[in-house]
């Protein structure tokens, strides 16, 4: 027999981990997704389908070593929003074809995207105006919970009436339930302080279906979860009808899976861990949803949370994600029966609590304290949920993140250089530096970032606001910080150029990169200046207007 070889024992050392990583996710993950289906107005059955089905493909396809694929609180509001559309009534059988039909759109439009090669989308939702749409996302959860947590029944229409709502109905409050919300609540508050990643909620689970059982909490008004099917899930197929409602929000929801996978994936990579590559996710959360869709699950993705579960635990592959999904099996075929005597003020309060996390004050107080700014994007982002919805929600957010962008890049700076006393260094003129020189009759301006429409005007007005300021006999454009330039702002150069030559001036260029010299040239800038105006760095201008001041004044000095 060949002794086992140190791969070998590595090998299995990492399995032992990804086991006990597996139970701990599950213990963790089963009873919130459980919980984030009741969320969407689902059965709490869905939440082990979308655990088991997704978390396998996704096991075998994805590229990050510890990403934990099932539901999150953000998808489930947002499949929640998108099914009250077209099954108002909460019709099962509709609701069933419907979750299909939405997860399927979900799936193809992930796998769609990965064709046309846009895993660069998860980057179109910047940081603070994602931590603005999460936080109101949290706060639509936390109060799409409560009526469930304090027994109480009402129509629910949108955030603010909701709102009032709520605070009319309080009187009416079921203490029997309130008293099992709270009990759970304070259990999850306390753990999560005592040992965060803790199985709490499969404790908390468990607890209090023993109560249930033990005490009857059925007839002192606690509703329960009711009967849970036992078994594996049936095949469900999509409805072709619902295609066309439910297109646009599969956009959305495909979105924001893409942008938490992508998010939780990197978040957790340790050091050595090959690089997530965005395009391979898309394939795997694609093919993840489209094989859920047709096995009862609904929209899945990674999610922070559950992940960090993975991590602390000591996962080492996506092993864990195939033991965790073997657990939801297990739970399927065993425990079905005992889950539907679960409070279901039980299940909310482990939904607030994971969703209030989504509410983070800090990452705000940090916005704030880096860029005012950026601050009301994030609470703009917010208000944008609160007030038109999630899905609506994610419009607002992307629209914000590229008003964002625009307004950042159409101020492109544009530095006065100067060089440095007494050293061969060039650097923008500063107060931090009163001592730097500059040349008589010559004004070098170097503009930063990439040019473009939207900021080639704002370019244009520095550059003769500075002409006019210093008035030079000729005016370097150092180019070296532009990567590239497009057709406006070429126009703009080539009537910049036009304009100092009717005044009597002269335009240099220096340090064009080669895609910005690449477009000087096919535009036909490159001919109007010509070789004896374009220069490889600013140094080899400043040496040719040195040396042509210095033939100039030679030539003079005879007839003085």
């Amino acid at each position: 027999m060949t002794p086992p070889t140190p791969a070998d024992a590595a090998s299995a050392a990492n399995f032992r981990f990804d086991i006990v990583a597996g139970l701990t996710a599950a213990a963790v993950v089963l009873p919130k997704a459980m919980a984030y289906a009741t969320v969407a107005g689902l059965p709490p059955a869905v939440g082990l389908y979308t655990a088991f089905v997704p978390g396998i493909i996704y096991g075998l396809l994805g590229s990050s070593r510890v990403l934990s694929v099932s539901s999150t609180t953000t998808l489930a509001i947002l499949v929640g929003a998108e099914l009250g559309q077209v099954a108002p009534d909460g019709d099962p059988a509709k609701l069933a074809a419907a979750t299909a039909t939405l997860t399927a759109l979900v799936g193809l439009a992930l796998i769609v995207a990965r064709l046309l090669r846009l895993g660069f989308v998860a980057n179109f939702i910047s940081a603070p105006v994602l931590t603005g749409f999460k936080a109101g996302v949290g706060l639509v959860i936390v109060l799409d919970q409560a009526p469930k947590l304090l027994g109480l029944h009402y129509d629910k229409r949108s955030f603010f009436p909701d709102l009032v709502t709520l605070v009319h109905h309080l009187p009416e409050t079921s203490a029997s339930t309130l008293a099992v919300g709270a009990a759970t609540l304070a259990f999850l508050v306390v753990m999560e302080m005592v040992r965060p990643h803790s199985p709490a909620p499969l404790v908390a689970v468990a607890g209090a279906i023993l109560a249930s059982w033990l005490l009857g909490l059925g007839p002192l008004g606690v509703s329960t979860v009711g009967h849970i099917p036992q078994g594996l899930p049936g095949l469900t197929l999509p409805d072709l009808a619902l295609i066309e409602d439910l297109a646009p929000g599969a956009l959305g929801v495909a979105l924001m899976s893409f942008t938490e996978s992508i998010a939780a994936g990197r978040a957790f990579a340790r050091p050595g861990d090959p690089p997530i590559d965005a395009n391979r996710e898309l394939i795997a959360t694609g093919l993840a949803n489209l094989g859920g869709a047709f096995f009862g699950a609904m929209a899945a993705g990674g999610g922070t949370s559950q992940t960090g579960v993975v991590y602390s635990a000591g996962g080492r592959s996506q092993k864990a994600s195939l033991v965790c999904a073997a657990a939801a099996l297990a739970t399927m075929l065993v425990l079905a029966p005992l889950l539907g005597m679960m409070p279901n003020a039980t299940l909310a309060a482990i939904v607030i609590i994971y969703s209030a996390s989504l509410i983070s004050l800090p990452e705000f107080r940090a916005i704030h304290r880096v860029r005012n700014m950026e601050f009301w994007w994030a609470v703009a982002a917010a208000l944008g949920v609160l007030t038109f919805g999630t899905l609506k929600g994610i419009v607002v957010a992307i629209i914000l993140s590229l008003i964002g962008l625009g307004a950042q890049t159409a101020r492109t700076r544009v530095s006065v250089i100067g060089k440095k006393r007494g050293a061969d260094v060039l650097r923008p003129l500063s107060p931090d530096h009163p001592d730097d020189e500059t040349i008589e009759g010559l004004l070098i301006l170097r503009p930063e970032g990439r040019l473009f429409f939207l900021n080639a005007e704002n370019v244009r007005d520095q550059i003769q606001a500075l002409e006019a300021k210093y008035r030079p006999r000729v005016l370097v454009l150092d180019l070296s910080r532009v990567p590239d330039i497009e057709f406006s702002a070429l126009q703009m150069m080539i009537e910049q150029d036009r304009r100092a030559t009717r005044s009597g001036g002269v335009v240099w260029f220096a340090g064009l990169n080669p895609d910005a010299l690449d477009m000087v040239r096919r535009s036909g800038l490159g001919e109007q200046l010509g070789r004896d105006r374009m220069f490889f760095n600013t140094r080899s201008a400043i040496e040719r207007f040195k040396a042509t001041t210095m033939k100039t004044d030679e030539s003079r000095s005879p007839n003085e």
